[in-house]
């Protein structure tokens, strides 16, 4: 795997690969992405196989510019306009009804597709020089931690991509904010850095996700896990779950009780979710053998977060 950086050079080097066909992990403000050609059948196919992925799971296509929609929607409702105009460039997914042009393997065999147009200036280099859409998930094996640097590409994904342009870590930290707008009424379908709250003056009331919802990325309820042991406690729990193990514990503030290793984290939620990810993989990385995360308040700035945490880590 190459290892780029940010210079002219290296971003047309990047480009350049992507348009043979290979596949390059990008920095995005959210976390790394495997970035493929979407319209070529074949750089779609290996995105799947790189990542251990299902087929019939989306995947989110990377566009320079809003004005690049209708390339990949058969319909742009009034409301994916605004919401362009007041989000991106940024951390924010639309799920529209997909043109007939869309490759099924971009889909998952379903008649909508998500897209978004990334905020960070590696990505948005690349796709300028490409002059087409990137389809790209996280940089790492299915299900397991999202990648905020580089070195988690590398540690996971060496020697089945052909390279990794460094950007410096991810500053938003986790996935992008899904809404879809394929229906009658728009649906937030995942959480993110961008809040129901902020949207909700650009759109009629969001529904939350039901039966009837299109199958977007990162949704299963094992999701974003580290390969050690993971559970989700209260902080205020009064002893170790665990007396007779080493528990490493990721909380906002230290418990009574012993702990093999504590790794501290902030009391604000952008903060916390910019952290969340690049704290996993070192605690992963531990000697503990079993890993805690004391949940954080319960209340709406923290959402997205508590999604995360609960997909990566189980129920005492």
């Amino acid at each position: 795997m190459l290892h780029l950086t940010s210079g002219t050079d290296d971003l047309t080097t990047a480009a350049n690969l992507l348009r043979a066909g290979e596949l390059v992990a990008l920095p995005t403000e959210t976390v790394y992405g495997l970035a493929g050609d979407a319209g070529n059948p074949d750089a779609l196919r290996a995105i799947f196989q790189a990542k251990g992925r299902p087929a019939d799971h989306p995947l989110i296509v990377h566009l320079a510019a809003a004005e690049q929609l209708p390339a990949w929607a058969a319909v742009v409702p009034e409301a994916a306009w605004r919401l362009a105009s007041a989000f991106w460039p940024g951390p924010l997914t639309l799920v529209l009804p997909a043109a007939r042009t869309v490759s099924p393997l971009v889909t998952g065999g379903q008649t909508t597709v998500a897209l978004r147009v990334p905020a960070h200036p590696v990505f948005q280099a690349v796709l300028q020089r490409l002059g087409r859409g990137l389809a790209a998930p996280s940089a790492n094996p299915f299900g397991r931690i999202s990648p905020t640097t580089a070195l988690h590409v590398q540690r996971h994904l060496a020697g089945r991509i052909a390279a990794v342009v460094d950007g410096g870590p991810c500053p938003v930290g986790i996935e992008s904010t899904i809404v879809d707008l394929s229906g009658d009424h728009p649906r937030l379908l995942r959480p993110g850095r961008i809040t129901a709250e902020a949207l909700a003056p650009h759109l009629p009331p969001i529904l939350t996700t039901d039966a009837t919802a299109p199958r977007v990325p990162g949704m299963l309820d094992s999701h974003y896990a580290p390969s050690k042991p993971c559970y989700r406690i209260p902080i205020d729990l009064h002893e170790s779950p665990f007396p007779d193990r080493r528990p490493g514990l990721i909380a906002t503030r230290p418990v009574d009780w012993p702990v093999a290793r504590f790794w501290p984290m902030p009391a604000v939620p952008e903060d916390y979710a910019s952290m969340l990810y690049s704290v996993l993989h070192q605690a992963d990385g531990s000697d503990c053998d079993v890993l805690l995360i004391a949940l954080p308040p319960d209340d709406s700035a923290w959402i997205a977060v508590h999604d995360r945490i609960r997909r990566a880590a189980r129920s005492l």
